[in-house]
């Protein structure tokens, strides 16, 4: 008996990518995500599940400086108190730099607990910066006191012995994440400012260590600094050519001396 044809399996059909009427070209990534992000809402939604389940000590854990080519990787953690509303909290991403300064002064005032740390350049090009991070927002929640007995964490889990919520766009949609990511951010922000004075040329002000213009072609003209990630591509790339027309200039001041000689004979 000849076996039953299997039903053909439906195309899925690609989205097409919204046009922006101004340029008449698609969107970029960057773009739609953060008219997503702008779409969604920062609630204590999943915080009143934690609570519901008997946590009390709940810790908002977000990263920030992932994306960047200079400078260390910054995680924050936060307890909120359940029955204290900081007015504003949403993803850092999505605040301008003054208003992102207030709301860490709010948080760091009534948050139950709050911590953030750091790991720098060389940390993230041995590890790579996935697990940089990681270690970044375990060292965060270390320094938390008292200790938490629930996480909220944006898309990830880390290495910690209590239960984790592992939230998509956690820290659009959590208060709680929300607060770890402008406290983290307003923290690298500072840092990677100290450092603009003493390399100019990138614009570090501006761009906080991201990919930009200027930082792009100072990169090529000047090379990295001790503080720029030598595991990423842009930053690598401008290294390795920098050190190929090294290696031509050197080789040619060796040939120079020999040509004289070469004609007289």
């Amino acid at each position: 008996m000849p076996a039953a044809a299997k039903p053909a399996k439906k195309k899925r059909h690609k989205k097409p990518v919204p046009i922006n009427p101004k340029t008449g070209l698609p969107y970029s990534k960057g773009t739609l995500k953060m008219r997503l992000l702008n779409r969604l809402k920062c609630t204590q939604k999943f915080e009143k599940l934690a609570w519901a389940a008997g946590a009390q000590l709940i810790a908002g854990v977000d990263e920030v400086g992932r994306g960047s080519l200079f400078g260390p990787v910054v995680a924050g953690a936060v307890i909120l108190p359940p029955d204290y509303r900081i007015k504003g909290l949403r993803d850092s991403k999505l605040l301008d730099a003054p208003t992102r300064e207030k709301l860490a002064e709010r948080i760091k005032q009534h948050a139950i607990a709050w911590a953030v740390a750091a790991v720098d350049v060389a940390r993230i090009d041995q590890l790579n910066i996935y697990w940089a991070s990681l270690l970044a927002m375990r060292n965060a929640i270390a320094q938390l006191s008292p200790a938490p007995d629930h996480l909220l964490l944006d898309a990830v889990r880390v290495d910690w012995l209590c239960p984790q919520t592992k939230i998509i766009h956690g820290d659009a949609l959590s208060i709680s994440i929300a607060a770890a990511s402008i406290v983290a951010k307003v923290e690298r922000d500072a840092m990677i400012r100290r450092w603009g004075p003493v390399y100019p040329q990138y614009d570090l002000a501006s761009n906080k260590g991201y990919r930009s213009p200027k930082h792009l072609a100072a990169l090529k003209e000047h090379g990295p600094t001790p503080l720029h990630r030598l595991s990423f591509a842009p930053v690598w790339m401008c290294n390795a050519v920098l050190q190929e027309e090294f290696t031509f200039a050197e080789e040619d001041e060796q040939i120079q001396p020999l040509i004289p000689q070469m004609t007289a004979d």
